[in-house]
């Protein structure tokens, strides 16, 4: 049996008209991070969907890791990470809010009960 997918969901309020900078970053220096760290990435999404210049853009981006297992070696490892650190002090001035949640599909729960 496979490990289920853990999805490690971050959501950005970015500040008006600093949505795509965000992004754009984001993939620059994050990502590459975030993939040595053994995440993938899922998706990013832009709510609503064009860059606003007045508003604030929200930023959804979806990572996986694989179980458990996954999850503790990736937070392990972000939280030994200085680049982490500094990647957010630096992205902050584009950012109003953020804010990071993890999950797994409704069918994998039962079966992580109790790690």
């Amino acid at each position: 049996m496979t490990d289920p997918k853990v999805y490690v969901v971050d959501r950005i309020v970015a500040r008006p008209g600093l949505a795509k900078q965000f992004v754009e970053a984001y993939l620059a220096n994050y990502a590459p991070g975030a993939r040595r760290r053994h995440m993938v990435l899922e998706s990013i999404i832009v709510s609503p969907p064009m860059w606003l210049n007045d508003q604030s853009n929200e930023i959804t981006v979806t990572w996986t890791v694989r179980g458990t297992t996954g999850w503790w070696n990736m937070a392990r490892t972000s939280r030994a990470d200085s680049d982490v650190r500094q990647w957010w002090n630096t992205a902050d001035s584009l950012v109003l809010e953020r804010h990071r949640s993890m999950a797994v599909s409704a069918t994998d729960v039962d079966g992580l009960v109790g790690v």
